[in-house]
């Protein structure tokens, strides 16, 4: 090639990410047609907002606005300011989260920032003088201060639509209106609770910069919050992921598929998180090192750093981990269902299904045998706001200390949706946790985990509430799938099992036996717990520690039964009402979940080649073993990207080509901009383990 000519050729493509990406291939007529169902579909299902409500959000955000801005100026002028400090006294509203992303439905609230000058305090003049402001319009309801939470944040209601606003005070006497809130400077001396004020609008505005097609993203990643709901997977305070945390991983596989429409990032976003080997983490650009003295995410230097299970890294700095929340239990789950929407949309690629079986719900309580509901009630609708608020973000709190105290044998779900019963006379809703054993455990038959321990120290944590209020109460019971309350169920009653619950469960569900107590192996009934006579619910409560003997006081541990199993968790101190005890005599007497040992494989997941087949994921990733499989020329593409690279940047670090390639940020230590190698500790691969049912004998 001659020198004119070399100078004549294009510029590469602009790369997003620290790595190539995995393929250019744009769409084929295929890929379209089935972008415009999936577009059709999520305008049917109401995932849009009207003209009329956008415009409403914009309203009420100016009001917001110029209640920050009086606000401020009030207080500069009552601290005896100059009249031009007055007349200059400022402060901005930002938005982030799904409104600032452009990715909000009906109803959905607005994540909100207050920017202030520096003599205007958090605590003294944001959660009490602003709070009182609010407190006396008319157009404000369910106004709540959460000054403990990770992110302070003032909860309420603004005109019917639901506001979570923030404050950050920044080292300026004023705050001008052309603030580049993404300057780093904005940093500089504040405390860390403003850093992490402020990085919410930061992460947003970079996560816009850092994608190749801002309307690609937006369409994948609506789509994928939908998703997340209807699989009961969606929500960071239970130990799942919450917006910021599904903006990342779609970004991602937005960067590593640039010229994707959004029918085929859908697809390439399962492919690729149902074979990610977590803990790796996933970053859309290099982790920055600044002089401000924050922390940043780096397993290499933070022993914390280095036992979380899903790090998904925020783009500005501070970079950190935004899914600190994940336990070991939570990302089975999330497994589960990535393995779940990857086999349908090989289904749907291949024309075998629509899209709307990729948004069937989950059908939770179908899907195991014990679970724990947890009862909250409160004299009225305001103190329950304030008492969920509190007992929600210590839920996973339980399932932490519950695989802690029985070294992950018992496997918790904790399902992020609250449920009403109208019936009761007081302010009440409920959460459930499903329980089963890990699977690929090798149990004595009649095993049996006692939790009273775990239980016991979560109700302990929940009432040290400051703001406790009489009538504020919870009941932690232990029920079966035939003890279910009727009021958690559509229409009021038990649906029958779908006809899909099969297929939805294969890639968690390995075996179709289970052991009975003689050794003799039969056909695994469904039902078959609920054939047991009608068994009373025992509700737990704080118990003095006088009160609890010695075997009551060990630590939570996995027992060996003596046959007959007994059902529930925890001795009780006292009832919250009849209808939570459903009318069973609560007494002290021991309590213990029981599982048999079940006989079933347990497939490590994470561990095999991706280029094989698993159960319930027949050759997803090559997709290439089908001629109809065609349809969609990148396919192969990206098998054969996956394969070819084995070594990252002569790293070192890793040695799976597949791995490398998958996520090429795997290479800490070029992400991380050191030379030095990562520690193998860091990278220990976590299995991800198929679920098989927790069951009883009788």
């Amino acid at each position: 090639m001659s020198s004119s000519e070399r100078m004549s050729s294009p510029p590469p493509p602009k790369q997003y990410g620290v790595t190539k990406p995995i393929s250019m291939a744009g769409p084929t007529e295929a890929d379209m047609q089935r972008n415009r169902e999936l577009e059709k579909f999520l305008v049917e299902a109401g995932l849009y907002e009207s003209k009329e409500e956008d415009a409403k959000r914009e309203q009420v955000l100016g009001r917001i606005r110029q209640i920050a801005k009086d606000w401020v100026k009030e207080l500069t002028r009552l601290r005896g300011y100059s009249d031009q400090m007055v007349e200059d006294a400022n402060a901005l509203i930002f938005t982030f989260g799904s409104y600032r992303l452009g990715v909000h439905g009906p109803g959905a609230d607005i994540d909100a920032l207050c920017v202030g000058p520096s003599y205007v305090s958090r605590e003294e003049d944001f959660f009490f003088i602003l709070h009182n402001i609010l407190a006396e319009m008319e157009e404000v309801t369910e106004l709540q201060p959460v000054l403990d939470a990770h992110v302070p944040v003032m909860k309420f209601k603004f005109d019917g639509l639901s506001i979570d606003l923030l404050y950050a005070s920044i080292s300026r006497l004023v705050v001008r209106e052309d603030l580049d809130i993404s300057d780093m400077s904005v940093l500089y001396d504040v405390d860390e609770p403003t850093v992490r004020s402020l990085n919410g609008c930061r992460v947003a505005d970079q996560i816009l910069k850092l994608v190749p097609n801002v309307e690609h993203f937006c369409t994948t990643l609506r789509c994928l919050k939908f998703w997340a709901k209807r699989r009961g997977v969606y929500s960071n305070v239970t130990g799942f992921l919450g917006g910021v945390n599904w903006a990342l991983l779609v970004a991602r596989v937005c960067q590593l598929y640039p010229n994707a429409v959004p029918s085929m990032l859908v697809s390439r976003f399962f492919r690729v998180y149902t074979m990610w080997r977590w803990p790796n983490p996933v970053m859309l650009c290099a982790i920055e090192e600044a002089e401000l003295g924050f922390s940043v995410w780096d397993p290499r230097k933070n022993r914390r750093d280095k036992t979380h299970h899903m790090p998904i890294i925020t783009p500005a700095y501070p970079c950190m981990n935004s899914s600190y929340n994940v336990s070991t239990s939570t990302l089975r789950v999330m497994m589960d269902q990535f393995q779940y929407g990857n086999t349908i949309c090989e289904e749907v690629e291949l024309n075998k299904a629509q899209w709307s079986a990729l948004f069937e719900p989950y059908l939770f309580f179908e899907s195991y045998r014990n679970y724990l509901q947890v009862d909250i009630v409160a004299a009225n609708a305001d103190d329950l706001l304030a008492w969920k608020g509190w007992v929600e973000s210590r839920l996973r709190q339980l399932t932490l200390m519950i695989e802690r105290d029985t070294y992950g044998k018992l496997q918790c779900h904790p399902y992020p949706h609250e449920y009403v019963d109208t019936s009761k006379p007081c302010a009440h809703c409920a959460f459930f946790m499903g329980l089963q054993r890990k699977p690929g455990e090798v149990v004595q038959e009649g095993q049996q985990f006692d939790i009273r321990g775990s239980v016991e120290e979560f109700k302990l944590s929940i009432n040290m509430y400051m703001f406790w209020k009489p009538g504020m109460e919870i009941c932690v019971s232990h029920i079966r799938r035939k003890q279910i309350p009727p009021y958690v169920f559509p229409e009021g009653y038990k649906r029958t099992r779908h006809p899909r619950l099969a297929s939805q469960q294969r890639s968690s569900e390995n075996g179709n036996e289970y052991q009975t107590g003689s050794g003799l192996k039969r056909k695994k009934d469904p039902e078959s717990v609920d054939q047991d006579g009608p068994e009373k619910r025992q509700s737990i409560s704080p118990q003095k520690q006088d009160s609890l003997s010695p075997e009551h006081l060990a630590p939570s541990s996995v027992r060996s039964g003596t046959g007959s199993n007994v059902e529930p968790v925890i001795p009780d101190k006292r009832v919250l009402n009849q209808e939570i005890a459903e009318g069973g005599d609560v007494s002290n007497s021991s309590v213990i979940t029981s599982v048999t040992s079940e006989v079933g494989s347990c497939e490590d997941v994470g561990n095999e080649s991706v280029a094989g087949s698993s159960e319930g994921n027949n050759g997803s990733v090559e997709g290439s073993n089908n001629p109809v499989s065609s349809q969609s020329d990148s396919c192969d593409a990206d098998s054969q990207s996956l394969l070819e690279n084995r070594h990252l940047d002569g790293n070192g670090a890793f040695q799976d080509g597949v791995h490398e390639e998958l996520e090429p940020n795997a290479g800490l230590g070029s992400v991380l901009q050191s030379t030095s190698g990562i520690d193998s500790e860091t990278v220990v691969q976590k299995p991800v383990m198929s679920r098989l049912s927790l069951t009883s004998t009788a």
